[in-house]
């Protein structure tokens, strides 16, 4: 009340003007003149009575500066307000139909509208959330990118910026990767609980893809490879409820701080990689976490030594490998089809359908969240990676033989079963396609004898035809022991002299 004094003296004693009053007590012209006439509306005159103290001037003042009555009826705020949640409501029919109820004259729209807005930002309240050290991680990507040379093409290329934040000591990591998609987002994470050098008790994600797959106030839908990631690292995710960015104001406010203070000072430098793009965010990174706080002592690496740093859980021994989840189906000859590439389950699931987690390294696939089969990743297009023990038994005795396995069998025969059997593998453009025919063979050793088989095949390889129908012809017909033909026997295929018989000067 000291100001009020000072405005009665000196515009009633010494009869100054508004303005005149206003520049001797740092006042404006507005604010002498309402004190001026709430003065005059409570019947006071210079001066003022001994009587009259400090918290009775006030009580006067402001017993004579009660609110005027309103000139038109008052919206009903509450109703309009949740008639606004309404798909396709506006505030102009709403104010056209308030216009109808009340009959003119009524509020302007304008007007309308400023008093909807005054009534709802007075209901609109923020709890100031307390956060205890270790508990909560908050991240984010941030809306601004980052453009990207490439060097070889000249092609730009902007790169997202990732945000996370400690919410005790509101200690702040940042990274730049290409995108928002699954794999940059939990590469994120990981880099930033390794950057922390511990794990939260829980992380506060926004509604992004990666991280919720279904996004709802109360139950929220994990991303399954998210949810992977937290069991791993023993941590819990809560996500923010939609639209309600007052959840995550710690991120929010590290986004700000981190645009402002790394990304603005990168604005005029050239990056042609996003090594090194994170190389400089890192530099300026470490200067933002140990810049001193204004209201507060230390700065926020102090704060993150003192709080968060002790209470964090210890990182496991191994960093999580993303794995991406896909459905596969079993072909008949047991093997599942990846990238190109065919990995094997066991035999009996085959025409099964299959979910497969693909990582960098690895291939598992799981039969109702069973895994029943492991693999090392290969990228080989065409290529197979067989299990023995997913094969049928006849398979797995089929792929027994070798080239050198059956060549011994044929020596322990004889000789000529030998080279019919070297002949029958030489002869083909592999050697697996022989296989068929030397196994013929020992079914023929089987049935008939080993002795009967070298003569077949000593037979065979003199008539120049060492393979397996000549061998079980030769069997069949008993011809193994049969003399060969002799030389006269060829001469009698020899053409005859005759003089009906055209030579070669016949065609000069």
């Amino acid at each position: 009340m000291r100001n009020v004094r000072q405005v009665l003296r000196l515009a009633w004693e010494a009869k100054m003007s508004q303005e005149e009053v206003g520049r001797a007590c740092g006042l404006s012209k507005g604010a002498v003149n309402k004190y001026l006439q709430r003065a005059v509306a409570a019947g006071l005159a210079w001066p003022l009575p001994s009587s009259l103290d400090d918290a009775a001037l006030e009580g006067l003042l402001r017993a004579k500066s009660t609110v005027p009555a309103p000139k038109f009826p008052t919206p009903d705020f509450p109703t309009l307000t949740i008639e606004l949640r309404r798909k396709g409501m506006t505030k102009w029919l709403l104010w056209e139909e308030y216009r109808l109820a009340h009959g003119t004259p009524s509020y302007s729209y304008a007007q309308f509208c400023h008093l909807l807005r005054a009534w709802r930002k007075k209901q609109a309240s923020s709890l100031r959330q307390e956060h205890k050290a270790g508990e909560k991680a908050f991240s984010d990507f941030s809306g601004q990118r980052m453009p990207v040379v490439d060097a070889r093409t000249g092609e730009v290329r902007d790169a997202e910026i990732f945000v996370e934040v400690l919410g005790a000591s509101t200690y702040t990591f940042a990274c730049a990767v290409w995108t928002q998609g699954l794999q940059d987002w939990l590469g994120c994470q990981r880099k930033a609980l390794e950057f922390f050098g511990g794990v939260p008790a829980m992380l506060v994600p926004d509604n992004l893809k990666a991280a919720v797959s279904r996004a709802e106030r109360y139950e929220p839908g994990l991303n399954p490879a998210f949810e992977e990631f937290a069991v791993h690292y023993g941590t819990t995710i809560l996500p923010t409820r939609p639209y309600k960015p007052k959840d995550k104001a710690k991120v929010e406010n590290a986004v700000l701080i981190v645009q402002r203070w790394i990304l603005a000072r990168l604005r005029h430098r050239t990056f042609f990689s996003l090594a090194e793009l994170n190389e400089a965010i890192a530099g300026l990174l470490k200067d933002l976490n140990n810049r001193p706080f204004k209201k507060l002592p230390g700065c926020r690496a102090s704060l993150f030594a003192q709080l968060d740093k002790p209470a964090l859980r210890a990182l496991p021994a191994k960093p999580f490998d993303y794995g991406r989840w896909i459905k596969v189906r079993v072909h008949i000859d047991y093997h599942v089809e990846i990238d190109g590439h065919y990995y094997s389950v066991p035999y009996s699931l085959a025409h099964e359908q299959l979910d497969a987690r693909l990582s960098q390294g690895t291939v598992e696939l799981f039969k109702s969240e069973k895994r029943v089969a492991s693999h090392p990743r290969s990228f080989r297009k065409g290529g197979k990676s067989t299990v023995a023990d997913h094969m049928p038994m006849a398979h797995r005795k089929h792929l027994e033989w070798t080239p050198g396995r059956l060549l011994n069998w044929g020596l322990s025969v004889g000789p000529r079963t030998c080279e019919v059997v070297r002949h029958i593998l030489e002869s083909r453009k592999h050697p697996e396609h022989g296989y068929r025919s030397c196994l013929g063979l020992l079914h023929l050793s089987r049935t008939c004898g080993k002795e009967r088989l070298e003569a077949a095949c000593g037979r065979a390889v003199s008539l120049r035809s060492p393979s397996y129908p000549t061998v079980k012809s030769i069997l069949e017909q008993h011809m193994e022991n049969q003399p060969m033909p002799g030389a006269m026997q060829v001469d009698l295929l020899e053409l005859p002299q005759h003089h009906n018989i055209r030579g070669p000067h016949y065609y000069h």
